[in-house]
């Protein structure tokens, strides 16, 4: 008796081809190449004997406010100045410039004409060394750009020599079409073979009935299924409704770029500073680009330490630009033209109309953080909803959050009192009245 002849069992060569492959193209890419720095260390100070080192903390602390080093602001550019002036000229004109305009000279004369009249701060308090130090820092050469990796083709990124990951992608989809059809076609040719030499082949099992027609006239099953069915949607209904208005994670793009990382984060400017509403009002207030102003004029652009990886330091100074068209600044006249433009800013956090909210409340009297509610704004690089704002959320915060009695005659007054009412030393805003319902809904 001639014995059935099996399918072959292909797939396990299949799956060690494919294997690999895998192991292959992933082991077989290039390392990531580091950036090149260039020879900055090796260059030669433009003032000799200077460090600028301190020149830079120098200049950041008294001179930014009104000079850059690449370009004009309130006064002149300082680049190149080594090369256009004296240096004893420079040294009396950073100490004294009023006086050596009164003296009659003619490059002080000339240079305070030229740039509107202004009058430069005077620094008595610096050294010959410590103004040396200044323009070395300034006599930097302009450092060139990074390149973008992120916008940089796939191609690029791994190096001139590197394989894009589309690549290998492509070829291993490829592979695997290849094999599955060689598979089809062996499988075929030995089913042909097997009946040509009379071998039966493994035959498919008898149909049954239809598992639908045997569910069907199942009466118990048929009743289980359409109670879990009416429970899921039920249940899928009320998760559902319970989401609506409930915009946690909401991170809508605004018109100009602004990081709450390099604002609140890396510069550290407090909430309050440009949220000022928010001490003294219900609503926290959107800033006018005035305050924006009150740094941007000399901050025209932003540090290559900056930048990163999916921001560079051209996205950060567009932006800028962006601020400038808003106001109607000029940079090279460093004045407004009175052509403004509206900034349209999408509203991130929300509440009903009906639920009342009070910023000054939580701020000033409460002395609430403004990260207990809007998380970690100084590590954001874009504003986004961090809690649910649901009437859950703000009761549990009520329950757990002890008010402040010190300072506040009226609450010293009952604290007494309701401290034995409840048994407790410390009163939650929940005990002193913060779940009635007309606190927020009247």
């Amino acid at each position: 008796m001639k014995k059935s002849m099996e399918r072959p069992f292909i797939l396990k060569h299949f799956f060690l081809v494919f294997l690999f492959l895998f192991t292959f193209t992933t082991f077989g890419q290039d390392a990531e190449e580091s950036d090149s720095q260039g020879d900055s260390g090796t260059e030669e100070v433009a003032v000799e004997g200077a460090d600028p080192a301190k020149g830079k903390e120098l200049f950041n602390s008294l001179c930014a406010a009104c000079h850059k080093r690449y370009k004009d602001a309130v006064g002149p550019a300082l680049h190149g100045v080594t090369e256009r002036r004296d240096m004893d000229w420079l040294y009396k004109w950073i100490k004294n410039s009023q006086e050596l305009i009164k003296s009659g000279d003619s490059q002080a004369v000339e240079l305070y004409n030229e740039w509107n009249k202004v009058a430069m701060n005077a620094f008595p308090q610096l050294s010959n060394q410590d103004i040396d130090d200044i323009l070395a820092y300034t006599e930097e050469p302009k450092p060139e750009p990074k390149t973008d990796v992120a916008a940089a083709p796939a191609g690029e990124a791994q190096g001139g020599g590197g394989i894009s990951t589309e690549i290998v992608l492509g070829l291993l989809a490829i592979v695997l079409l290849v094999l599955s059809v060689i598979l089809y076609l062996v499988n075929k040719t030995l089913n042909r073979f097997a009946e040509a030499n009379g071998v039966p082949v493994r035959a498919d099992k008898p149909k049954g009935k239809p598992i639908w027609v045997a569910f069907a006239e199942n009466q118990f099953l048929v009743l289980v299924a359409v109670v879990f069915l009416l429970l899921a949607v039920a249940w899928g209904g009320y998760g559902f409704l319970m989401q609506v208005g409930v915009d946690q994670g909401y991170e809508p793009i605004q018109p100009i770029h602004y990081s709450h990382r390099i604002h609140a984060g890396e510069n550290q400017i407090e909430c309050k500073y440009c949220h000022s509403s928010a001490r003294v009002s219900k609503h926290s207030g959107i800033p006018s680009l005035n305050v924006c102003m009150n740094c941007h004029k000399q901050v025209a652009e932003v540090s290559p330490e900056t930048a990163t990886e999916e921001y560079s330091k051209e996205f950060y100074d567009n932006e800028i630009q962006k601020l400038y068209e808003a106001t109607g600044w000029d940079t090279s006249t460093q004045s407004y033209t009175g052509e403004t433009k509206p900034v349209k800013w999408v509203r991130i956090h929300n509440l009903p109309d009906f639920a009342y909210f009070n910023h000054s409340q939580h701020v000033s009297v409460a002395g609430i953080e403004c990260q207990q509610c809007h998380g970690p704004v100084e590590e954001m690089e874009i504003m986004y909803q961090h809690a649910p704002l649901t009437m859950g959320w703000c009761i549990n915060c009520h329950r757990e959050t002890n008010i402040k009695v010190e300072g506040n005659p009226y609450y010293e007054k009952i604290h007494e009192e309701l401290s034995k009412k409840y048994d407790v030393d410390q009163l939650t805003a929940a005990e002193m009245g913060g779940l009635e319902c007309g606190k927020c809904h009247y």
